[in-house]
């Protein structure tokens, strides 16, 4: 089973800036835009609030209480839902 976190990004932040590398590699998430997590057959997500951006990040079960606890520090997340896939 996998985790699906939706992000919504402050306007003007820096995507690539999610996740740290250490996070990246331990995980093994994969971030993605609507339109790629689209293309790789995920669903409908939201659409982005106030110009900010959403990142769909991808995580196995096991990893995702470290993925919400970055998600709930990242200055650059205004909200985030979570979807249980598979």
């Amino acid at each position: 089973m996998m985790h699906i976190f939706e992000c919504h990004l402050v306007a003007g932040s820096d995507p690539s800036t999610l996740l740290s590398e250490e996070a990246l590699r331990e995980t093994q998430a994969q971030v993605m835009t609507p339109d790629e997590a689209r293309a790789v057959g995920f669903g409908k997500f939201s659409e982005p609030k106030d110009g900010g951006e959403v990142r769909l990040v991808a995580v196995a079960m096991r990893d995702a209480q470290w993925i919400h606890r970055v998600m709930e520090r990242s200055p650059i997340v205004t909200s985030y839902k979570v979807h249980e896939v598979g």
